[in-house]
């Protein structure tokens, strides 16, 4: 499965780099550390008309490893291969998907290679520049530069490719954890030659109860610039969670170029309706934890300019057989009104042992 670290926390990680430094180099690649994880996982969707029905499966093999820290450097290379079984394809069947070396100590890193990132709006796999500030209380900053992405997780292997930005894309991202329960996160992206963008989105969490406001907008260089509005509350209790959501987006543009390069606002397994050109998003989903048993339940519906109405429903449910064994199971059942040929339902089942 892809594991995404987010740049962030990459700055976040200095006192167990810290803890288990070598006092050698040679020490430090004899007491590096290996990990990744084995999955299985299969996938059957059927659309409107027997045209539209596909099964597929993959086998992935995702796999690490990290030197010990040597004077606050650390080295890592890992790896993604798979084979696609039934009618599943993949772009490639293996891809380095890490290769990086970084220095931390503990007010600062910097990380220079392949590396996993998961901010707001850049995800995946990427080749980049990335320095982590910790040195001011309750806040951490980070300044990135990237020009490279690729995918790769249990149904995808891609490459890494062009940004489709002439000299790349730049991030400032901020965190501020200094109020009780509130963290502040305001954030700027820049690709050149075609958009920059910024948001701020403010996450506050209590015993049973947490809430999200999020905004973001874009300046684009060719085009009318996009927005995208996103606000969440949410409650637990004895393991029952809820959470109802409403999402917006600009009415001429939609999010523009905001969602080029990632996104972590739509909770939907396909979600891209979320984003379209005046988009209203309305969601609420139901969760339950009991022992080993995870069960979920998401819906929502969405109005927008190019279609009246969309709807989709997520079903999941896993199973933990032991800490590194898992089971999940995901339903998925979207409805376009007005191109019933769009509609389909997806069940999907992932085996997957972490070490």
């Amino acid at each position: 499965m892809t594991k995404k670290l987010s740049m962030a926390a990459s700055g976040l990680l200095l006192s167990t780099t810290m803890a288990f430094s070598a006092d050698s180099i040679d020490n430090a690649f004899k007491e590096g550390t290996i990990s990744g994880s084995l999955t299985a996982y299969a996938l059957e969707h059927d659309g409107k008309g027997s045209a539209s029905d596909t099964d597929s499966g993959f086998a992935t093999i995702n796999l690490g490893y990290e030197t010990a820290s040597y004077m606050g450097l650390t080295a890592k290379a890992g790896f993604e291969a798979g084979h696609g079984l039934s009618d599943g394809t993949l772009a490639n069947d293996a891809l380095m998907t890490e290769a990086y070396v970084r220095y931390a100590n503990e007010m600062f890193s910097l990380t220079v290679g392949r590396q996993a990132i998961d901010l707001e709006w850049l995800g995946d796999y990427n080749e980049a520049v990335v320095a982590g500030i910790t040195a001011i209380p309750d806040t951490t900053i980070v300044l990135g530069y990237v020009n490279q992405q690729a995918a790769a997780d249990e149904d995808e292997i891609g490459d890494f490719s062009d940004l489709g930005v002439k000299d790349g894309a730049y991030v400032v991202d901020a965190k501020y954890t200094g109020f009780n329960g509130i963290e502040l996160n305001p954030y700027f992206y820049s690709a050149v030659d075609v958009a920059d963008f910024y948001g701020l989105k403010a996450t506050y969490t209590a015993d049973m109860f947490g809430a999200v406001a999020h905004y973001a907008a874009s300046s684009e260089d060719v085009g009318s610039d996009g927005s995208i509005g996103h606000i969440e509350v949410n409650t637990s209790l004895s393991g029952v969670s809820a959470a109802l959501g409403y999402i917006k987006t600009d009415d001429t543009a939609g999010v523009g170029s905001i969602a080029t390069y990632g996104d972590n606002i739509t909770p939907f397994d396909n979600g891209g309706d979320n984003y379209a050109i005046d988009a209203k998003t309305t969601y609420g989903s139901l969760g339950y934890s009991i022992g080993a048993v995870d069960l979920g339940a998401l819906y929502g519906e969405t109005d927008f300019a190019a279609n009246s109405e969309s709807n989709e429903l997520n079903l999941s449910a896993g199973y933990s057989f032991t800490d590194s064994l898992s089971l999940g199971l995901l339903y998925v059942d979207y409805d376009l009104e007005g191109s019933s040929l769009s509609d389909y339902k997806e069940y999907s089942a992932t085996l997957a042992y972490s070490f």
